[in-house]
């Protein structure tokens, strides 16, 4: 109490958006403060008293709260050391009418009033609270337009050309505000473009680079620190790959417009570059660059509707490719289909199987592409001709250049596997445009995508074995594939475990060390090759026929029981 009247202690909060012209002596800061200072002494009569601490926030905006003395003020409100808060005019406090709404709500829990010295007001009465949220709502449309008219001015000088602003990319300076050739590291661009022409490759423009010792672009901060003068990574390669500046171009939220600065690649080192970067997405879409592709990228599901993505493991040195629901790669297992990984090799040689058994049936055939059985055993002939003659590689890449033209989805079940092929597609690609009627894009001698909305579905029944964590696929008797044939150093073993048991049980050699003196090799793997002497028939008959596929291998025979029924049971056979 002062004089019988009540001490009103009074807070002045300052804030300035920029930092400009805060080092004066007299800046915006002060000139706020001044003004609130005169306010509370000319109501000194009501015993307003000015608060010593100051809360100013200088080069921060209005639109957070998150300003440091904002939040002092607000830490001594909760403390109860405030009465009333002073500003030179309301969007100083915050330009945000929901920021404005929390300070209120917190101001009058704590029994705080607020004062605008130049719109004066008080939000204790009700149309002092209805004044303040008019002018609040005025102060938030003024930030919009002016952000508008900042955005505006912005693309109009983009579309104009101008370069505005930023950190000038390697090959030029500003001067003016505006950019200018750097002759030297001009050199360096041109020197990266030609290099990837040559090279085809950022892997190894990046080794020849660092080779070089060429570096990315020096630059010093305005406060004097140094930065840049790495060695380029390869996302940074990329990014001045693709970069139009260098073709004089300026970017404005995706488009592309003619710049005011020279370009530094011509146009023909340009086309070249994109032209090779462009094969470099394709072979991705479509696996071809792998030194194993996947041939069923972006086809595969499970029988729950996820996609079946590629994916690989290395154990002993050795890379093993695979399939793998994206249910399981997003961490939901439950959601995944009955099978969620499968190995690579496996269902793209039962797939390729299968659709090669239906090219070599010219009855079916002939019934779903509706031509003639003369012209379905003619496309067969012609099809075993090319294949006849080809070299096994490039057998190998017309069938699976067939199957990502005409095959639109393969859906992997719990017994079965169900391929999806594209009826139009598959009949231009073997008959022809001459063989029937044709759309003005096969005349000019394209091909047409895949269309769901007539396919032909293929389905092969299969059996999926798992021995440990490995997933194997076994195809049915009539349906052998490339996966079914025999694993070849599998049965030279067997093979050769029979013929030494036969020694041993005949008395020929007396002893598996005497075995091993004889065959010049260690006791311990002539034990291990006899036991495979002694497998059960019907274990043996499938490793010949090939139907346990060559994913087998001799280390999934090792320790196996002694009864053939045991044996036969542990991989998953029939005894």
């Amino acid at each position: 109490m002062e004089g019988g009247r009540r001490l009103v202690r009074c807070a002045v909060y300052t804030r300035k958006s920029s930092e400009h012209g805060l080092e004066q002596d007299f800046n915006s800061l002060a000139a706020q403060r001044e003004a609130a200072e005169a306010y509370i002494l000319s109501q000194r009569h009501e015993g307003w008293r000015l608060v010593k601490t100051r809360y100013d926030d200088g080069g921060l905006s209005g639109g957070t709260l998150v300003r440091p003395g904002l939040q002092r003020l607000l830490a001594d409100i909760e403390a109860r050391k405030i009465d009333v808060v002073v500003v030179y005019k309301v969007d100083r406090l915050t330009r945000s009418l929901a920021d404005f709404a929390k300070l209120v709500e917190s101001f009058e829990r704590h029994g705080v009033s607020f004062v605008s010295v130049t719109q004066q007001f008080n939000t204790t009465t009700s149309m002092g609270r209805l004044t303040l949220n008019v002018l609040l709502s005025f102060a938030q449309f003024e930030r919009e337009i002016a952000g508008e008219r900042i955005r505006d001015k912005f693309a109009a000088s983009r579309k104009k050309g101008m370069w505005m602003g930023g950190h000038p990319p390697l090959g030029y300076d500003i001067q003016d505000r505006k950019l200018v050739v750097n002759e030297t590291e001009a050199a360096q661009v041109r020197r990266i473009f030609d290099l990837f022409c040559r090279l085809g490759c950022v892997v190894k423009l990046k080794a020849t680079l660092d080779a070089a010792g060429v570096r990315s672009k020096a630059r010093v901060s305005t406060s004097g620190r140094s930065y840049g003068g790495n060695p380029l990574s390869r996302g940074a390669l990329y990014h001045i790959l693709k970069n139009r500046l260098y073709r004089g171009q300026v970017n404005h939220k995706g488009t592309w417009y003619p710049g005011d600065h020279p370009a530094i690649v011509s146009a023909d080192l340009w086309a070249r570059v994109q032209a090779i970067l462009a094969g470099h997405r394709t072979d991705r879409v479509h696996g071809t660059r792998q030194a194993a592709p996947s041939l069923l990228t972006g086809l595969l599901f499970d029988d729950a509707g996820n996609r079946m993505s590629p994916s690989h493991a290395r154990r002993h040195g050795r890379r093993y490719l695979y399939y793998v629901s994206q249910a399981l790669l997003q961490h939901r297992p439950q959601a995944a289909g009955s099978v969620a990984r499968l190995p690579a090799h496996a269902i793209e040689a039962a797939v390729t199987d299968r659709i090669t058994r239906f090219l070599s049936d010219p009855d079916r055939l002939a019934l779903q592409l509706g031509i003639s059985d003369s012209a379905s055993r003619e496309i067969l002939a012609r099809m075993r001709r090319a294949n006849g003659e080809a070299e096994p590689d490039r057998a190998h890449a017309f069938v699976r250049a067939l199957v990502r033209v005409v095959m639109t989805k393969v859906i992997v079940g719990r017994d079965h596997i169900t391929i999806s092929l594209a009826r139009a597609a598959l009949h231009v690609r073997l008959c022809g445009p001459q063989a029937g009627e044709t759309s003005g894009e096969e005349k000019r001698g394209g091909e047409p995508g895949p269309d769901e909305s007539d396919t032909i579905e293929l389905t092969e029944k299969v059996t999926w074995r798992r021995r440990g964590r490995v997933t194997t696929l076994v195809l049915p008797a009539d349906g052998r594939g490339a996966d079914a044939a025999p694993n070849e150093a599998l049965v030279k073993a067997i093979a050769r475990g029979h013929v030494w048991a036969q020694k041993l049980v005949s008395g020929e050699i007396g002893s598996v060390k005497a075995l091993g003196e004889l065959v010049g090799l260690p006791e311990r793997y002539v034990s291990r090759m006899l036991r495979l002497g002694f497998l059960a028939p019907v274990l043996v008959q499938e490793i010949l026929d090939g139907r346990l596929g060559s994913n087998l291998k001799l280390q999934a025979l090792d320790n196996l029981p002694l009864r053939w029924a045991d044996q036969c049971r542990h991989l998953g056979l029939s005894s």
